[in-house]
């Protein structure tokens, strides 16, 4: 049965970490609407969970991460229809960048056109030497829209023109130079570089991973003197719980002692 699968993995006291998997793989795990709304409800369900530390977003096999979206679905969309397919896309990435614990993106194979949007949504990607990029719309008659927003801000303005207005696809090296993904692996370590990313924030304050998370968003979307103040208000607001004075009473016991 395809579709969208969650597992979730206790880790003990540090807290669970989701896997949310894209099962399409007959067709490179391209999302229709069914599938668009499944992942929305997995990750509004995923949202509530208080134990969640982190989310690894992947593709079913290796084939692809997501390889777009289903042309058949939009060969026959009418102005009312296409608002409405290209909303649902846009609130899978949405339910991304809401989440309030870090999104990694693991990718192996194809990430195209809604790929590569929900990608971008992702905090940070991890990607298969195979891995291959691509907003290829522009090909079957469509501009690239939604969370294409956000390739600027990876990428540049000149690359993302590039990419929108060309369709080129673009290989998993090319993607970490241009900052598109943060890590470029072999295929056969990509779990373990995912598994790196996880360990990471498993070992970090689970309230001040969720608050550097709000933080990070609204950075995106304040001036630069508004994100300051916003910084201020999210670090006075960390020490409303215990967490910073037992981790820094535990980072202390830690710390070598000067003899005397």
């Amino acid at each position: 049965m395809t579709g969208v699968a969650v597992s979730l993995e206790a880790r003990g006291a540090l807290g669970r970490v989701a896997t949310l998997t894209v099962d399409n793989q007959a067709k490179l795990n391209i999302l229709d609407p069914p599938r668009m709304a499944e992942m929305e409800r997995a990750l509004g369900a995923l949202a509530g969970e208080a134990e969640l530390r982190v989310l690894v977003l992947r593709g079913a096999g290796s084939r692809a991460f997501i390889g777009g979206a289903d042309i058949r679905a939009m060969a026959g969309l009418d102005p009312a229809t296409a608002r409405a397919f290209i909303s649902g896309l846009h609130r899978v990435c949405e339910g991304l960048r809401r989440l309030p614990v870090p999104a990694i993106a693991r990718i192996e194979g194809f990430a195209l056109g809604a790929g590569l949007e929900i990608a971008a949504a992702c905090d940070i990607r991890v990607a298969a030497a195979g891995a291959k990029f691509g907003m290829p719309e522009v090909r079957v008659g469509i501009p690239s829209v939604i969370e294409a927003a956000l390739l600027p801000q990876l990428i540049g303005w000149g690359r993302t023109r590039r990419l929108l207005f060309t369709g080129e696809t673009i290989d998993a090296e090319e993607a970490e130079r241009w900052g598109l993904v943060e890590r470029v692996v072999r295929a056969d370590a990509l779990d373990a570089a995912v598994e790196e990313w996880v360990a990471a924030i498993l070992g970090a304050g689970p309230r001040a991973i969720r608050l550097q998370k709000s933080l990070i968003r609204q950075w995106e979307e304040l001036t630069t003197a508004a994100a300051i103040r916003r910084g201020i208000d999210t670090f006075a607001e960390a020490y409303a719980t215990a967490e910073p004075a037992e981790r820094m009473a535990e980072f202390l016991r830690r710390k070598p002692q000067p003899s005397a």
